[in-house]
């Protein structure tokens, strides 16, 4: 039985500050240690409750942040970007069960750290309601009929998970109190409790069930600035519906995900552009 496993980091017991999910920032590389830590947990639970494989997908920012040579040498792992499926690399119907680790809420909402795939989007909403990421990437896997077993994070993200996955488990490793402000659950006390649901949910896989794929999927992002917007707008089959909102209409999820990365990348050079503007200045 194969267990796949995304990790983020932003949802990680003991983590809300920027500087700690940011390369180059002072509590990074103390962060990437409890990321592995809390990925090494999962992949524990997920063998003691009867997996034959594991594949670990490093799902944040640059999606090389967990310390390979530190994980379970049992597990495989799908790490380096830029990706097709973006944090749901590898995911397949040869999965039994898809575990969300560490994982965070949407955009403008009240999470710690919370966003949707890029500080350049405001909110990204699929058929008219805001998503997460985990939203996404469980529309993802379900597409491959690939249920969502358990997902650890923040009160609010886990949340949004109880009422979305069926059947899911979840973790709360904090309580989100301010956009960079949390009440946590030490890493070891996070870490047993994810092994511990894990194990169970691997288990039980056959209790899970997935929600049907809407047959249109109507994808609209509210770009940050207007030139992220504009140079995002040239990828074929966009609609430009506001100066800063996008959409993008389709009947496949693979199309879906693609569109949201294109974006990500061209919103990501707009502010790069706007930064050196700036700084010129």
């Amino acid at each position: 039985m194969l267990v796949y496993i995304s990790v983020d980091l932003e949802g990680v017991a003991g983590i809300a500050a920027l500087d700690q999910v940011l390369r180059g920032g002072s509590g990074y590389p103390r962060a990437q240690s409890l990321m592995t830590a809390e990925a090494n947990a999962a992949i524990r639970g997920a063998f003691a409750g009867g997996a034959t494989e594991v594949l670990v997908s490093d799902s944040h920012g640059t999606m090389d942040n967990l310390l390979v040579a530190d994980l379970d040498p049992r597990a495989r792992i799908v790490t380096g970007a830029p990706r097709p499926a973006c944090m749901a690399q590898g995911l397949s119907r040869d999965a039994a069960v898809a575990i969300f680790v560490g994982y965070h809420a949407a955009a403008g909402a009240p999470g710690v750290l919370s966003h949707t795939f890029s500080a350049n989007f405001t909110q990204v909403r699929i058929n008219g309601a805001a998503v997460s990421e985990a939203e996404v990437n469980a529309l993802y896997a379900a597409d491959r009929a690939v249920p969502i077993g358990a997902l650890t994070g923040d009160d609010q993200i886990c949340a949004v998970a109880r009422e979305a996955f069926p059947g899911v488990r979840t973790v709360e490793t904090k309580e989100a109190i301010g956009w960079s402000a949390a009440g946590s659950l030490h890493p070891a006390t996070a870490c047993a409790a994810i092994e511990e649901v894990v194990a169970q949910v691997t288990a039980e896989v056959s209790h899970l069930s997935v929600r049907p794929v809407p047959e249109q999927l109507d994808l609209e992002v509210d770009f940050a600035s207007a030139l992220g917007a504009d140079l995002a707008a040239v990828t074929p089959g966009t609609q430009r519906i506001a100066a800063h909102t996008l959409r993008y209409r389709t009947s496949s999820v693979d199309e879906l995900l693609r569109a949201i990365m294109a974006w990500y990348y061209l919103a990501a050079l707009a502010a790069q552009q706007t930064s050196a503007l700036a700084f010129r200045r």
